[in-house]
């Protein structure tokens, strides 16, 4: 059975890399006597994958996870048993069966939404003139940038791959393009902005938080995002 697990990554284990979480992950698996598939072979490992690896000093409300077991309780009873294992900052929000045909949730991963927050004492002087240059800033019909390749630099336009971009609060929210093929990172948004003003990119200024991960159910006339969690049933 397939099963993917939405978590959420709070606090000082933003911190903590990728492959950190994977190990710890493990260990939640063995600690919440999870009945996980392991792999045939001389090195045998737990069937496991991640949707897309978050970057250090990024919190998240939605990160997504896919298993294969052999049993399992309803997914409330899993939620609990994790949860009871999770250190302060990791919490399973929720444990969902997929169908035995479903793609693994690393190579579906289409979008992402995103929020920055200014942390305490970093916020422009005039908050409102940094929003409406933003706004200004996002809908211009192209967004260029220059991104260093192996055979020189090229240029990239970002505005087809920032879907939302808006002020929510003293917040930015964005919602991008994620994936293998068109991978953007909300950072790289911000620093074309700050570039298309003459300034420089204050990397620590801001807290930046994932909110949902997303797959792309529609065709190449209209996206169609779906959350990763939508794509699953809970056990009863």
């Amino acid at each position: 059975m397939k099963v993917r697990i939405k978590f959420r990554k709070q606090g000082n284990m933003k911190f903590i890399g990728h492959l950190d979480i994977m190990r710890y992950f493990q260990k939640v698996m063995r600690r919440a006597d999870v009945d996980i598939r392991y792999s045939e072979g001389f090195s045998p490992h737990q069937i496991m994958s991640f949707a897309a690896p978050l970057g250090v000093g990024l919190t998240s409300n939605g990160e997504y996870m896919d298993i294969e077991v052999l049993s399992t309780d309803d997914s409330k009873t899993m939620v609990r048993r994790m949860n009871e294992t999770m250190v302060e900052g990791m919490e399973v929000v929720s444990y969902r069966q997929l169908d035995d045909s479903s793609k693994n949730a690393m190579s579906i991963v289409a979008a992402a939404d995103y929020t920055l927050t200014f942390r305490p004492g970093k916020e422009p002087e005039d908050l409102d003139g940094f929003f409406q240059k933003l706004e200004a800033f996002y809908h211009q019909d192209q967004i260029l940038i220059t991104k260093p390749t192996k055979k020189g630099e090229r240029q990239v336009d970002l505005k087809p791959l920032i879907y939302q971009m808006y002020r929510a609060g003293n917040s930015v929210f964005m919602q991008v393009s994620t994936g293998s093929s068109n991978n953007i990172k909300p950072e790289l948004v911000m620093e074309a902005f700050y570039h298309s003003l003459g300034e420089e990119y204050p990397p620590f200024a801001m807290q930046i938080q994932r909110e949902e991960v997303y797959a792309d159910l529609g065709d190449e006339n209209e996206r169609k995002l779906m959350p990763l969690e939508a794509l699953g049933e809970d056990i009863e």
